[in-house]
């Protein structure tokens, strides 16, 4: 491991590593998020508060510095109008000596620590809090909230909702508080030469105030239809480039360039609405910083015009009001940004923070372990409409029973599995595995004693290894290579190679697996289903990508998986279901013939008549 640079040992030294390490950054929230901005706020920030105290003191103390700098500044003028020229030094050399000290020491330590604050204790911490929490958030929602909404916008809102919340602490420390305790000191000092510019600085900063109320709620309204329309943008643009084979496919480069500009356009014509309040805004805020200067340094003209103020007051107060001016400036568009981001993390709340709607029970419990059987108990479920989906299944499969399950599309077969699954609830009846309800045992227990293969393989743009090891994160070296032998995906992982020259199991398989083929690909989805090793194997047309003589390799190495296990297998190849202990026809959501491939062809039913339609092994189109 090579030795961190100068700069970060310098850190390590001076405390700064220790001192950003006092937030925990992936601290778990202990509620909910709110859906309201205020409460949500508190929860992203819940756990920071003693560092954004200490955060918002030094804030406090450089603020004021500033102030006490100006003002020492018309001291100094005094002092040399009072001693002379020959004098100036001698008589007050350790009055300059100590301001000397406040400006070149104390005045930049002060700024240093600031800076600290908001750089390496604040800022990091708060965007990785909130960034932590949204995300365990979101990873608990049930499928239907992801397949209601854009993969990438879901991804934009999480970063720009934690980026937002960063910008609001880091500007409301660097920003409010330290202008506040600039305000208030400057009150108290031009008190101190007379209490009238004190309280034209007051009134001053009203009507700036009332300025400010005014024109902020229309930054933060157009700031959120901006942000809304931008994650739009990136939605539409991630859907199109995650599916780029079919847009290339299908010669659609034009379409997806319309959609895209579509969007595009919405963001723009928001933007620009935005655009025209901030300008309005700015011009506004020109005019009023401009009567800082005029109001104060006139007034102490006047004042030493009538002989209340010294030369050096004339001094301080031009300082002081140049630095409110200045200062108001750089508040005023910061408070600007502010609400732009507030109006990001209302746009980010509204897709975040709704309750899950498929949750543990209370009082859940791990599901036994080895539990294999499994009972459909009159469920019946319709996706919250009047039809569809499945009715009265009463289904019972003993454990370590083979049941095939078939059925023309829409029949309800991949329904029942995601009952099983509980990635949905059963609206009447129950589900039972090993005699445990699956609503009275935690999602997390039940689903890593279920394997399954589906006929979309799901990959990730990780390494062949890591792809497979997803099945059991801790199986060993061994345990991954027995598993791809079986899946007969050993050959071909040996001669992967990734554009960054990694090879075999370490090569990257690209977006979604689009680097392999559509077999390669469900190979890797068997391995990882049998490195799992559960006691519960789903196949969902787990072969269908395959060729024949691939097929056959795979179904031989199957039925080896499948000895001890409880298996379901959806297909519509019917051949693959014929040596199966049992199988189940399913017609528009009811379980209508059950039995074993000799039983039902003798039957002369609905299975029978997929067989009669088959064409190469597979139920017709029509039926």
């Amino acid at each position: 491991m090579t030795a961190p640079p100068g700069i970060d040992r310098a850190a390590r030294r001076i405390g700064l590593t220790w001192l950003g390490s006092r937030i925990d950054p992936f601290a778990a929230a202990d509620s909910p998020p709110p859906d309201r901005l205020w409460p949500f706020l508190r929860w992203c920030l819940r756990g920071s508060e003693p560092m954004l105290v200490l955060a918002g003191l030094v804030a406090v103390v450089t603020g004021s510095l500033e102030v006490v700098i100006a003002l020492l500044l018309g001291q100094v003028v005094d002092l040399a109008l009072a001693s002379g020229p020959e004098q100036v030094f001698s008589a007050n050399g350790w009055i300059f000596a100590g301001m000397l000290a406040l400006v070149v020491v104390l005045r930049p330590v002060s700024m240093g620590l600031s800076a600290a604050m908001q750089s390496v204790v604040i800022g990091p911490n708060v965007n990785t809090l909130t960034l932590s929490r949204l995300h365990r958030w979101t990873l608990g929602q049930a499928v239907t909230f992801f397949d209601n909404d854009f993969a990438g916008r879901i991804a934009q809102k999480e970063m720009q909702t934690s980026r937002a919340v960063m910008d609001i602490t880091v500007e409301g420390l660097n920003t409010i508080v330290f202008a506040l305790a600039s305000i208030a000191a400057s009150v108290v000092m031009l008190a101190t030469i007379d209490w009238r510019i004190a309280a034209l600085l007051l009134v001053w900063l009203t009507g700036y105030l009332w300025f400010i109320a005014t024109w902020l709620p229309k930054v933060r309204s157009r700031a959120a239809g901006r942000a809304g329309a931008r994650a739009a943008v990136s939605g539409q643009v991630v859907d199109t480039v995650s599916n780029m084979r079919t847009v290339k496919l299908f010669a659609n480069d034009g379409l997806e360039d319309d959609k895209a500009l579509d969007s595009m356009g919405r963001y723009r014509a928001r933007a620009m609405e935005f655009g025209h309040v901030t300008t309005f805004f700015r011009f506004g805020l020109m005019a009023v910083a401009g009567l800082v200067p005029a109001l104060l340094v006139g007034a102490t003209l006047w004042f030493w015009q009538a002989g209340i103020a010294s030369t050096g007051d004339i001094a301080a107060t031009g300082a002081i009001a140049i630095r409110i001016a200045q200062m108001t400036g750089w508040v005023s568009f910061t408070l600007m940004s502010i609400y732009a981001s507030l109006g990001e993390v209302e746009d980010g709340m509204r897709t975040l923070s709704p309750a899950h709607t498929l949750r543990d029970a209370p009082d859940a419990v791990p599901l036994a372990p080895g539990a294999a059987d499994i009972r459909f108990d009159g469920a019946g479920f319709a996706y919250g409409r009047e039809s569809g989906g499945v009715e009265h299944i009463d289904l019972t499969i003993r454990a370590g029973e083979k049941l095939g399950i078939v059925g023309a599309s829409g029949a309800g077969k991949s329904t029942l599995v995601s009952l099983l699954l509980r990635l949905h609830d059963v609206e009447q009846g129950r589900v039972l595995v090993g005699g445990q309800d699956v609503r009275d045992v935690t999602q997390a227990s039940l689903r890593r004693q279920i394997a399954m293969v589906t006929q979309e393989t799901a990959m990730f743009n990780r390494s062949a290894r890591d792809n497979i090891l997803y099945g059991r994160p801790d199986a060993t070296d061994a345990d991954l290579q027995a598993a791809a032998r079986k899946a007969e995906a050993d050959g071909f992982i040996a001669g992967l190679r990734d554009h960054a020259g990694r090879i075999g199991y370490d090569a990257h398989l690209g977006e979604r697996g689009v680097k392999l083929s559509g077999g390669q690909r469900q190979r890797i989805a068997l391995a990882r289903a049998i490195v799992k090793d559960a006691p519960i194997l789903v196949l969902d047309e787990a072969t269908s990508a395959l060729d024949s003589e691939v097929e056959a390799a795979i179904q031989a190495a199957l039925e080896r998986v499948m000895e001890g296990k409880t298996v379901l297998a959806i297909a519509h190849r019917l051949s693959t279901l014929a040596r199966m202990d049992r199988i189940v026809v399913m017609d528009a959501g009811r379980i209508v013939e059950q039995g074993t491939h000799d039983a039902l062809l003798a039957r002369g039913g609905l299975y029978a008549r997929y067989w009669d339609r088959q064409s190469g092994g597979f139920i017709a189109a029509a039926e």
